[in-house]
């Protein structure tokens, strides 16, 4: 199977119900891309959602299953599906970002986007297996869609959705995930332990395409105070204050200074900001 353009794929991929339909289109368009003969184009007609198989169940964040992890495969499951979602909406949304604003950048964010999509694929397959060696599957547990509420939150704007997708959720995931690959190894899930690893190195990057675009367009937009514009942004479009502790040095790898989100964050009484890990 061949595309026209990047952008045909991205509507492919977005209209694809089936998980392993996606991973699919999306390694086949980053072959292509990889030949250099593969048009960005232009999408039209982008889906106010992408396609989704019928399991999972979406429910409210606060009807989601603890994720309680102890030495036994349920709570394992529970974690590893929760995030076996995440990376499945990663994957719409990196080729979401590229079919919606692509013409209004360089080709060089084209390249970037479909290298995140690219990724996130790679990260469901690899969560999806591991379910799998565990006796489970993806859809197996309810799920929730607040990852796409803020898509379709920041839909019309390209800088509103770099400022909340990747330099908020993406950097949310840089917060937790080295608490959560502590807590597989102390259940001596050592293997699931190394794939959240891989994961997070490659969300370093991510968060740093987010950030690195972000700056690009509101310089062409002419905005002066970068910092004061991302925080007006996410005061706007996101819900709720940013969460602490922080992972400061990998958000500052990604390109991440804390004086950009530190003042979002919520002040204990005592001045300093709250300890709350979601």
């Amino acid at each position: 199977m061949g595309f026209v353009s990047l952008s045909a794929a991205a509507l492919a991929v977005l209209s694809a119900a089936d998980p392993a339909e996606k991973v699919r289109l999306t390694r086949i368009a980053t072959a292509l891309w990889a030949t250099g003969t593969l048009p960005v184009g232009l999408a039209s007609a982008v889906p106010e959602r992408p396609a989704r198989p019928e399991t999972p169940i979406l429910v409210s964040p606060s009807a989601m299953p603890h994720r309680r992890l102890t030495r036994g495969v349920r709570g394992r499951v529970t974690l590893l599906h929760a995030l076996a979602h995440i990376e499945l909406n990663a994957i719409d949304l990196a080729w979401d970002i590229l079919a919606r604003f692509a013409s209004q950048f360089p080709p060089a964010f084209a390249g970037d986007w479909l290298k995140v999509a690219s990724e996130e694929a790679e990260h469901f397959a690899l969560l999806a297996a591991r379910l799998q060696a565990l006796g489970a599957a993806y859809g197996d547990l309810p799920a929730h869609d607040g990852l796409w509420q803020s898509a379709q939150e920041t839909a019309g704007d390209a800088l509103a959705r770099l400022a909340v997708v990747p330099m908020v959720h993406e950097a949310r995931g840089l917060d937790v995930t080295p608490m959560m690959i502590g807590k597989l190894r102390a259940v001596e899930d050592e293997a699931s332990a190394k794939l959240l690893e891989t994961i997070y190195r490659d969300e370093i990057i991510h968060v740093a395409i987010g950030n690195r675009w972000f700056l690009w367009l509101a310089a062409e937009r002419g905005l002066d105070d970068p910092r004061t514009a991302w925080q007006a942004l996410v005061r706007q479009h996101f819900r709720g204050a940013l969460k602490p502790p922080f992972n400061e040095d990998a958000r500052a790898t990604a390109g991440l200074p804390g004086d950009w989100y530190t003042p979002l964050a919520p002040v204990a009484a005592d001045g300093g900001a709250l300890a709350h890990v979601a």
